[in-house]
């Protein structure tokens, strides 16, 4: 059991959990108010949603041996253009222009991802080099799209995206499942899952084996961008405003962290969705911790890191083989005869 890819995250999970517990009683609280359920519980979902969106995106980008880090900026230029047309708007509760707010900033961020995509796989650009371009100018597109300012807005319908409630659950946390639940079945339940390992597992015998692996790859990418892209728009709609400059800051750094204790290795190859989840529930479960016990927020880095450092030492073969090689090993007695006959 211990094994599996799965095992160590979710106990690092739990830990965090019960620890949570034995330090706050109050942190498993739930309350129904106004047909809705409130509670750091509800807030780890609900604030962990865009966390998750963009995990499952760059789990299939890493898979084919690959990386993106310009999710933090298309996080910030999907929800700086769905704001600017909302604000723009004579009636900002209108769902018409609500949804082609939605229908404008995923087309962008699709652009995007495609961009990265034909950076990597057509013209062969190393994939950090490739997205880190993106990453840089990006910010400077959000920029240009607010003017330098945070837009704010009050349209009921989009921020249900981000601050909505369905059955008393986050809507916020239901889109991500879905998403979680559609890659799912996409890449478990047809081929594409087993193309993508192979490209990543080995990129010159998938070509050999004819493959169309440079197609692949720009399909996760662009994959990866709409999830970013969905990912601001339940950013900027919770928090009913776009910040050009800091929406998304370093959440592309919280991505990789989610995939990497998930157990998707950064060489490619195997790749887990679930394991990406239930990272990144650990790190919004990590951050959410800091806040309510009262730890000073400049802190949530360096526990971050801690976490992650004990997680991968768990998960690696070579850590466990040496700590069990330390552990003092019981001599077990051996009974000697009490004769011992002559020329034996």
């Amino acid at each position: 059991m211990t094994k599996h890819r799965l095992f160590w995250p979710v106990v690092a999970l739990l830990a965090l959990l019960l620890g949570d517990l034995i330090a706050r009683p109050s942190f498993f609280s739930v309350e129904l108010r106004d047909g809705h359920l409130y509670g750091n519980l509800i807030d780890i979902l609900k604030n962990g949603a865009p966390l998750i969106l963009i995990a499952i995106g760059m789990t299939l980008v890493v898979a084919t041996r690959g990386i993106d880090l310009s999710v933090g900026a298309v996080v910030a230029i999907s929800g700086a253009l769905a704001c600017l047309h909302i604000s723009g708007l004579g009636d900002q509760n209108s769902v018409g222009g609500a949804l082609a707010a939605v229908g404008m900033a995923l087309g962008l961020s699709l652009a995007l991802g495609a961009w990265n995509g034909w950076l990597v796989a057509a013209l062969g650009i190393q994939p950090i080099i490739a997205t880190l371009i993106l990453m840089v100018a990006g910010r400077g597109i959000a920029q240009l799209i607010t003017g330098g300012q945070i837009i704010t807005i009050n349209s009921g319908p989009y921020e249900w995206i981000g601050s909505g409630f369905v059955l008393t659950l986050p809507s916020a946390i239901l889109i991500a499942l879905a998403v979680f639940a559609i890659a799912s079945v996409l890449v478990r339940r047809s081929a594409l899952g087993l193309l993508v390992e192979s490209v990543g597992g080995n990129p010159e015998a998938s070509r050999l084996a004819g493959l169309r692996s440079a197609r692949l790859i720009w399909l996760t990418y662009v994959f990866c961008g709409l999830c970013a892209g969905i990912a601001g728009l339940m950013i900027s709609a919770n928090v009913h405003s776009a910040d050009g400059n800091n929406a998304g800051q370093f959440i592309e750094l919280d991505a990789i962290l989610a995939v990497v204790i998930g157990g998707t290795q950064l060489t490619g190859g195997r790749f887990s969705l679930a394991g990406s989840v239930i990272g990144a529930l650990l790190i919004q479960t990590l951050t959410t911790t800091v806040y309510a016990l009262g730890i000073a927020p400049q802190a949530i880095m360096l526990f971050k890191a801690l976490v992650v450092l004990a997680v991968c030492l768990l998960q690696s073969p070579v850590f466990r083989r040496k700590l069990a090689r330390r552990r003092p090993h019981a001599v077990t007695p051996v009974a000697l005869p009490e004769k011992v006959e002559a020329g034996v």
